[in-house]
């Protein structure tokens, strides 16, 4: 068997004989049988194989030699040798989803006896569903973290946890309004109009987006720029309340419309820029704009209803003073 495998290794693969010394450099010398006569499975069967006796006996009489397409590389993963079975999703459908069906669908034949698993062999989903899932288990923590940062920022700048959140609503209204632009960009009559000429929905690329990882970096982004009409809004208000004192409920009415006045049209155009900027994004094509419009959505869907706190803020300051001018009168 051993002269065997050294005639076949030597003649196909090729075997060391000697190595060369050039100055610093060594070069190994190798002999094996010309490409014509190992390429060839019957060539092969007539190399002669040395026998104890001194006999020389062709190779086909030794051995039985198939010719047979193998893989080009063997591929390993945790010492198990592993295959690849690529698939790819209809368009409208999320990865989790489609391997959840997947995963359905292969465990009902398992069970019905339809496929039949071997004892050592298992079959596990990666690509795109593990980043999304390894994605998933990091944005649990930083999610709720980044509202835990605004919130923390917005102790910081007022002072007061109550004014914090009273502007902190502002988050919650551009959540609700995120939703729900990714809930009408999902319907087939959202952006229709009567005229053909006139496709606002192929304008804005308006297709079904799912909870993706790029979709919850759009929220991410939004918790931070949706704060900021509170913000601009609740700092005018501390300093009329700091400066004029009201102590009646219609001095109170009085500073929060004054306030209101002031401040509504730099809260205005501080949503509109914002809101504006988005749209080149929302019209994008090519490379990237896969990725870029799911994050966009969300932000611009919010900051539309986030405009909602140039009237939530005030009304929430006007209460609290109200009733902090109710606890006077009745201590």
């Amino acid at each position: 068997m051993d002269d065997v495998q050294t005639h076949i290794s030597a003649a196909i693969g090729g075997t060391q004989l000697t190595s060369t010394v050039e100055g610093r450099e060594r070069f190994p010398v190798t002999i094996r049988y010309p490409r014509e006569l190992r390429n060839d499975p019957e060539q092969m069967m007539r190399v002669l194989v040395t026998t104890p006796s001194g006999a020389q006996v062709p190779l086909g009489d030794l051995v039985h030699l198939e010719y047979e397409q193998g893989p080009q590389m063997i591929k390993t993963e945790d010492t198990f040798l592993v295959s690849y079975v690529l698939f790819d999703k209809i368009s409208g459908h999320s990865d989790v989803s489609v391997v959840r069906d997947v995963q359905e669908m292969i465990q009902h034949h398992m069970d019905a006896g339809l496929l039949a698993v071997p004892n050592g062999v298992h079959f596990e989903f990666s690509g795109s569903y593990e980043n999304q899932q390894r994605a998933a288990q990091r944005l649990q923590i930083i999610v709720p973290l980044a509202l835990g940062l605004v919130l923390l920022l917005l102790y910081l700048q007022f002072r007061s946890w109550w004014t914090a959140g009273m502007v902190f609503g502002g988050v919650a209204m551009s959540f609700a309004g995120a939703f729900i632009l990714l809930w009408l960009v999902a319907q087939d009559w959202f952006l229709t109009t009567p005229l053909d000429s006139l496709n606002l929905r192929e304008i804005f690329h308006v297709q079904r987006t799912n909870l993706s990882v790029a979709v919850w970096v759009g929220f991410v982004a939004l918790f931070g720029i949706a704060t900021d009409d509170g913000v601009l809004m609740g700092t005018y208000l501390d300093q009329l309340f700091a400066q004029l004192k009201p102590s009646t409920q219609a001095e109170i009415w009085d500073v929060v419309v004054t306030a209101g006045e002031k401040r509504i049209t730099p809260a205005i155009m501080t949503s509109a820029t914002t809101i504006i900027a988005l749209l080149p994004i929302l019209t994008s094509t090519g490379r990237g704009a896969d990725i870029m419009i799911p994050m966009a959505i969300p932000v611009f869907g919010g900051m539309l209803v986030a405009s909602i706190t140039y009237f939530i803020v005030p009304v929430l300051y006007s209460w609290r003073a109200e009733i902090q001018i109710v606890r006077k009168e009745c201590e």
